[in-house]
């Protein structure tokens, strides 16, 4: 068992692999730390299958230097076959970490949630030696990442 890379606290079996597999989000929240999650695992099938057709881009590749490390749901909304969800999520790429923050918006077609657009704000992120490391891992930046 392995615990969720969308921070849920859940093992991943319970979490986000079944949305992967194909089952539907049932709310945009679980669809938007399922997307986190892709990220983390580099899934781009399910990046593209998860992301409306009208706003999806022709080719999708990630980052292979980029490690998603962290996710804090900040808000999230649902009105009927709309809702939105407004997120943080840390990136490391080697020693540097970078801040993405969005609101993001999803609809409901067919019983599947599905991305549909977000604004992204991205800055550095600059922990102290003494900050919690932003990885997650509970300790002291200078003792993990730093």
């Amino acid at each position: 068992m392995t615990r969720c890379e969308c921070r849920s606290g859940r093992d991943y079996a319970d979490c986000c692999q079944p949305l992967h597999q194909g089952h539907p989000a049932s709310h945009p929240e679980a669809l938007m730390r399922s997307r986190f999650c892709a990220f983390a695992r580099g899934d781009t099938d399910y990046l593209s299958r998860s992301w409306h057709t009208e706003t999806r881009p022709t080719n999708l590749s990630l980052d292979s230097d980029e490690h998603w490390v962290n996710l804090d749901i900040l808000d999230s909304d649902e009105d009927g076959d709309n809702g939105s969800v407004h997120f943080r999520a840390i990136c490391r790429i080697g020693q540097t970490f970078s801040v993405l923050e969005e609101i993001s918006r999803f609809v409901r077609e067919g019983g599947h949630w599905f991305y549909l657009a977000g604004k992204p704000s991205v800055t550095p992120l600059k922990p102290g030696r003494n900050d919690p490391c932003p990885c997650g891992s509970g300790k002291k930046f200078k003792k993990c990442c730093g």
